[in-house]
């Protein structure tokens, strides 16, 4: 039976594209959603709960891709204030 790979090697644009990717499918799928619902008709119940759980896990990955970042902020010194930007 094959087993899992849990080494990647991903520089830091292929996981700005795959980020870039997920947020265009899921403004994709929110435009669908909204369709179904500006609709004169009522939509059916569960075209509306495939595109929530769809919509549900593609927020999830991009919060655990979020999470996984690390962000850059100098150690100046510990009285020099940190300003930003």
């Amino acid at each position: 039976m094959p087993k899992f790979n849990i080494s990647f090697d991903l520089t830091v644009q292929d996981i700005d594209l795959i980020e870039s990717a997920l947020r265009t499918h899921k403004k994709t799928l929110s435009l669908e959603r909204l369709a179904l619902l500006d609709q004169g008709a009522a939509p059916r119940p569960d075209d509306l709960a495939r595109l929530d759980a769809t919509l549900g896990a593609l927020n999830a990955l991009l919060g655990r891709l979020h999470n996984q970042k690390i962000f850059y902020r100098p150690k100046a010194g510990e009285d020099a204030p940190y300003i930003s930007g």
